[in-house]
C-alpha cells in the first residue's frame, strides 16, 4: 500500500511538472504542442522539445539575415538617392548665391542640376519596376517576335555609348534569317538593354560583346551575351541579382547605374518563367545567358 501511495504521488508529482511545460511552451508556440496529447514518457518529450528548440533556432536565424538584408537594402537606397539630391541641391544653393548672375554659370549650374533630376527618376523608375515585378503587379503582353531583330535594335541603341570605350557589339555569327520567341518583346528588350549595358561598363578597352542565339531541344531558345571584360569574382556572383547589390564596394559608383539593372533582368526573365544563368572569370570575361520559348 505505501508503494502504491508513493508510485502515485511521484507519478502525479512527475504530470504536474511536464504539464506545465507544455503549457510554458503552448505560450510560445501553440501549432507545436497544443493538438498533442500530454506524456510522461520522457524520450517522447525530450525529442519533442528538441526538435521545437531546433525549429525555434532556424527561425531565429532566418529572421536575422532577413534583417541584415533590411539593413543592407535602406543603406543602398539611402546612399543612391542621396547622392544625385546632394548634387542638385548644391547646384541649386550656388546659383541661389549668386550664380544665376553669370548666365554661362546658370546655364551649366542648371544642366547639371537637370542631370541629378534625371538620375533620381531613373532611380525611383526601377525601384517601381521592381516593386511591381516582385508582387506580380506588371502584366506581360505575351507575343511572337522576332529575336535577331530585337537585338540589332539594342545594338543600333548602344552604338555611341559602346564606341567611346571603343567596345565591338556583335553576332557571334550571321543570322540570315529570323528567330521567332514568344514572350513581352518590350521587356526583353529591357533584359537586353540592361546586360548589354552592363557589359559596356565594365568592358574592356577596345573590347567586345557579343551576342549569341542557340536553338535548344524542348522548344526553347537560350540567348548569350557575352564579353571580355574585367569579370567576376565567384563568391560575388550568386549575389549578382540583389537589389543595389555592387561588386565595386568602394562607392564611388564610377560606373554609374541605379544598382537595380540585374535585380529586373532576373524578375523580367523569371516572369516568363524562364531561366537565367551567370559564368564569369576574373580577367577573362562574363557570360549571362537566359532561355525563352521559341514560337510555334
Amino acid at each position: 500500500m505505501s508503494f502504491l501511495v508513493t508510485q502515485y504521488r511521484v507519478e502525479n508529482f512527475i504530470y504536474k511538472r511536464i504539464n506545465q511545460i507544455y503549457k510554458d511552451l503552448t505560450l510560445l508556440e501553440s501549432a507545436s504542442f497544443s493538438k498533442e496529447s500530454i506524456t510522461t514518457d520522457m524520450a517522447t518529450l525530450t525529442k519533442q522539445i528538441d526538435q521545437y528548440a531546433k525549429d525555434k533556432k532556424l527561425e531565429i536565424e532566418t529572421l536575422k539575415v532577413r534583417e541584415e538584408y533590411r539593413k543592407e537594402f535602406m543603406g543602398n537606397v539611402s546612399h543612391e538617392l542621396k547622392t544625385p539630391l546632394f548634387t542638385v541641391q548644391g547646384y541649386l544653393e550656388t546659383l541661389l548665391d549668386g550664380a544665376m548672375e553669370d548666365p554661362n554659370v546658370a546655364d551649366k549650374y542648371l544642366k547639371r542640376a537637370t542631370k541629378g533630376v534625371e538620375r533620381l527618376v531613373y532611380i525611383v523608375d526601377d525601384l517601381d519596376m521592381i516593386t511591381k515585378l516582385e508582387v506580380g503587379d506588371l502584366r506581360l503582353d505575351v507575343k511572337n517576335f522576332d529575336i535577331v531583330a530585337l537585338v540589332e535594335g539594342v545594338f543600333d541603341l548602344l552604338e555611341m555609348k559602346a564606341s567611346k570605350k571603343k567596345i565591338t557589339l556583335t553576332f557571334d555569327t550571321d543570322y540570315n534569317e529570323p528567330i521567332l520567341v514568344k514572350g513581352d518583346q518590350e521587356r526583353i528588350q529591357q533584359v537586353l538593354t540592361n546586360l548589354v549595358v552592363n557589359s559596356i561598363k565594365y568592358g574592356r578597352e577596345k573590347g567586345t560583346t557579343e551576342i549569341s542565339i542557340e536553338r535548344l531541344i524542348k522548344n526553347k531558345v537560350i540567348v548569350r551575351v557575352t564579353d571580355n571584360g574585367e569579370g567576376i569574382e565567384t563568391k560575388y556572383i550568386p549575389r549578382l541579382f540583389e537589389r543595389f547589390f555592387r561588386v565595386d564596394k568602394s562607392g564611388s559608383r564610377k560606373v554609374g547605374g541605379s544598382g537595380l539593372g540585374l535585380a529586373i533582368v532576373k524578375h523580367i526573365i523569371e516572369a516568363h518563367d524562364e531561366k537565367i544563368y551567370v559564368e564569369s572569370e576574373i580577367n577573362i570575361g562574363s557570360e549571362f545567358s537566359f532561355t525563352l520559348e521559341k514560337a510555334e
